[in-house]
Parts: structure tokens; sequence; C-alpha cells
């Protein structure tokens, strides 16, 4: 499956087509009745596969719950090398396998330049994923680094817009990233943009698709992603891709203020105060209206009431404009106001009829109208 025909970054050459999904024998064995990937018939095609004696590992760089990634080359080329934790017990084995092969066929089904490149795999002897090498620091690091002087907010907006634009590209192809946060982030050597990375809790959409609610890391973790009494380790609930427009919304706060979500809370602490006490964090009230209503937008407890990531992409295009316009232009941009009222519901009302943010007056009419009865 290709990036849709609203994909922008397909439109304009940089989201490639990616590679079909396929089993090792050639045939949609590892598809199910509704065309979603069934864990116990995933495997990952030959062609994705890399000559494991021509891998060599290097230093350490990082490490995660089902892993560590290291430096090193991949015949002449620098390369990143995730190598994945086998599992103590025959049914972890089976289990991680079957995630290493998902996180695989995710990564080879797209490409795009905010997306960390994907070079290929090996099974043996370890389970590996070879990806582009990025010399910069992931983006929690970077942030943490210059703490607590906030990021210029030029800088912070683009990054957003390499996060929003990797996002579109991942929903278009019907893949929900489920983690989205600034660990798996990384920046490029020069630090001018954002890729994302680390696909191993991506899961393909599926409308009928149940899906397991420990997923993610819960500051960053959309409240439908929690069971409605406890937190409880597997349980399964129906959710769709907004979860990652949730998350985004998080992200793009900590771009703008440089803090930690819930700062103060310990992680279940955060997920409770969102889930169950619809908490968030607070907006300063030195930031944009426009940004505000962004990022509270894509936080509502409402999934269906969260814009999508070509939404987000418009107006974070809009407020770019509005503070680096082009010289010589002759074209103003069109003022809004933005309000929010005493019960947290947002109103939008513009000043003139082309309002920049008038495209999303429908998005929450249905809301406005909801409330009003």
């Amino acid at each position: 499956m290709s990036c849709s025909s609203n994909c922008r970054e397909r439109q304009e050459g940089r989201c490639e087509e990616p590679i079909p999904r396929r089993s090792v024998d050639g045939e949609p064995k590892s598809l199910s009745e509704n065309g979603s990937f069934t864990d116990a018939q995933l495997s990952i095609h030959e062609n994705l596969l890399v000559n494991p004696k021509l891998l060599f590992i290097g230093s350490k760089i990082g490490e995660g719950a089902h892993g560590k990634v290291y430096e090193g080359r991949y015949g002449d080329r620098i390369v990143a090398i995730k190598v994945l934790n086998r599992g103590k017990t025959p049914e972890e084995g089976a289990a991680l396998e079957n995630r290493f092969a998902r996180e695989v066929i995710m990564m080879s089904r797209v490409k795009h330049e905010n997306l960390v490149k994907f070079i290929g795999a090996c099974k043996d002897p370890f389970m590996v994923i070879v990806t582009e090498l990025l010399t910069g620091m992931s983006l929690r690091k970077y942030l943490v680094s210059i703490r607590p002087k906030v990021l210029d907010l030029n800088v912070a907006i683009k990054y957003a817009l390499d996060i929003a634009r990797a996002m579109e590209c991942l929903h278009a192809n019907g893949i929900i990233h489920r983690d989205l946060k600034p660990d798996n982030l990384l920046l490029t050597a020069n630090q001018k943009s954002a890729k994302l990375a680390d696909f191993g809790l991506a899961r393909e959409e599926s409308v009928t698709e149940m899906m397991t609610a420990e997923t993610g890391t819960y500051r960053w973790m959309a409240p439908e992603l929690y069971s409605t009494v406890t937190l409880r380790q597997g349980e399964k609930k129906h959710y769709n891709n907004k979860v990652d427009v949730y998350s985004f919304g998080i992200v793009l706060w900590e771009l703008l203020t440089n803090r930690m979500p819930f700062e103060g809370m310990s992680n279940l602490q955060a997920a409770y105060a969102a889930a169950f006490k619809q908490e968030r964090p607070a907006v300063p009230e030195d930031i944009s209206p426009d940004l505000a209503f962004i990022i509270q937008s894509c936080w509502v407890e409402d999934p269906n009431m969260r814009p999508s990531f070509s939404q987000i992409i418009r107006m974070l295009n809009t407020f770019l404009f509005t503070i680096s316009p082009p010289p010589q232009s002759s074209q103003e941009p069109d003022s809004n106001e933005v309000a929010t009222t005493s019960n947290g519901t947002m109103a939008l009302s513009t000043a003139r009829t082309k309002g920049k943010f008038a495209f999303l007056r429908q998005l929450f009419a249905a809301k406005r109208t909801r409330n009003s009865q």
C-alpha cells in the first residue's frame, strides 16, 4: 500500500513507494481476512534480509526494553544496528520474533525523509535491524541539554512539521506508530531536522482489529489506551490512529516549553491524571493562541475531534508563515482569534471570511452543537 493521493510528500517525490506486503514464499498468507497482519503468520521477505557476515558491531549507543542499539558497519557503510532480545522462554521468544518481524515489515513499507531509513534485517544468529545512523542526539537528549532554555520558535515549529510529515505518511499507509515521544525522534548531525525511529510498537490499522493497551510510554499515551478500571497489562482496546495525534500534542507542548509533561508525577500518576481526571499539561500564557489551539485540538478527549496530520501540517505552515513571511510578499496573512471557554471546549472565531484556520470550522461544529444541546 502506497501513500494516499493526498500525501503531500509523495506528490513532491519525498514519500517513496513502499515494498509490497508479502510472506517469504510470495503468498499472501501473512494477511488476515480484513487485511491486517496476523502475528502467528508474520514472516520477513527474503529481499529484506542482509548478509550477517558483512555486519560489524561497534560501541553501544542506546538500549531499550527489548534490545540494544550499536553503531556499526554494513559493508563499507556506517549504520545503526538494533539487536533484539531472544527471550527467556519459548513463549516469550515467539512473541519477540513476531514483534521483530512486524517492525521490519512496517519499516520496509514506508520511506520518507523524516523517517529513519531502513536498510535491512537478519534473523540468525541474532535478530537484527539495520538502519541509517544519525549522528545527532535524540530530541529528548537535546532538549535536556539546553534546559532551562527553550527552542527558538522557528526551530520548534520546523521540528514539529518534520514529525507531522512523518506521521502523515505513516497514517497514509495505514500504520499507527503508538510510541511517539522525544526519545524516538532523532536529530540530524546539524540539528536541522528530526526523523522518527523505533517501529517496535507500530501496528497496521484495521477497523476490526483489537490491540493491546500496553503500548507506548504513559506520559505520551492517549487516554483511550487505558482500561476503564486499571492499567492492566495486555488488556484489549479498540482505538485508531488518533492516538498518535494525542501523542503529537504532548510532543508539540514539549517543543514549545522544554518541560517534562506531567512533571512531578510518576508515569502511572500521569496516566491516571490524563485518563480519569482529563488533566493535560498547562499551556503557558505566552504561547501563541494559534499554537495553543493546535495543541489543545490534538489532545481533546474525543479522538474523533482530533485533527488529522494533514490538517496539523496546514495549521503549522500557516503559523510559520505569520512569523517568517517570505520577502516582498504582497499577500497578508489572515488574522484570527482563538478562545477557550470555562468548561474546556474550544471556540474559533475569524476576523475574515478566509481565516487561516477556516478549514477547521466544520471539524468542531458537530462538537459545539452537541455541547449546546
